[in-house]
């Protein structure tokens, strides 16, 4: 089955770029693209999209504003930023609004499309370079987070944390440990739980902070 993409950008040119881009990539359908949030909105319900690329600064609402919405009504879509902006304070923005990715326009084209692969696994996709750099300096502004142990860590948790913060998929986790998916699934959940943890973002600034991955 196709992923369904949906496109939001107010530049038709950058809508068309993506869609020359995606429409050559088998496993994916583009099903729809607006040039601003309020168009988005209306069009989502009926074209059900697997995956929505968003640009944070549009005519009407702000991605992320639109974003939270789209998370509030359809859950179960996944929202990956796309933009110019490569900033901390939109990057975390659009992370608490809901995305499950943020891939700055001028990565490469196999970057975004592994992003739309690793999204729709489930997992969340952070751009690399930029990731890490944000994260280092959201975590150097928050002294008073994460002082959480992970004392009652069992050895495998702690390697699985690592990975998790580095920014491995669960499967690429599965094939390197040598454990199903499913398992890997349940280590995220046991690590979340015992330190009062809520999504990937905040694991990975947690695995940062506590030494467990390096900038």
């Amino acid at each position: 089955m196709k992923t369904k993409i949906y496109l939001v950008d107010d530049h038709s040119v950058i809508r068309y770029g993506l869609r020359m881009l995606l429409e050559g990539v088998e496993e994916l359908e583009i099903v729809g693209e607006a040039g601003s949030a309020s168009e988005a909105l209306s069009e989502i319900s009926k074209l059900k999209p697997d995956v929505i690329l968003m640009d944070i600064s549009l005519p009407d609402l702000s991605g992320i504003q639109a974003t939270r919405e789209i998370k509030r009504l359809w859950p179960d879509i996944s929202v990956i930023a796309l933009t110019i902006h490569e900033d901390k304070e939109y990057f975390f923005k659009m992370l608490d609004a809901g995305a499950s990715g943020y891939v700055p326009k001028k990565a490469a084209p196999e970057e975004l499309l592994k992003a739309i692969m690793i999204v729709r696994s489930g997992d969340v996709y952070l751009y690399p370079s930029l990731a890490k750099l944000l994260v280092r300096d959201y975590i150097q502004d928050q002294d008073e987070e994460y002082e959480k142990s992970s004392e009652d860590l069992t050895p495998r948790q702690k390697e699985v944390l690592t990975l998790l913060g580095e920014g491995i998929s669960n499967q690429e986790i599965a094939e390197q440990l040598n454990i199903s998916p499913n398992t890997v699934a349940r280590h995220r959940e046991n690590i979340m739980e015992k330190l009062n943890l809520h999504n990937r973002t905040e694991l990975v600034k947690y695995a940062i902070k506590k030494g467990y991955i390096e900038i």
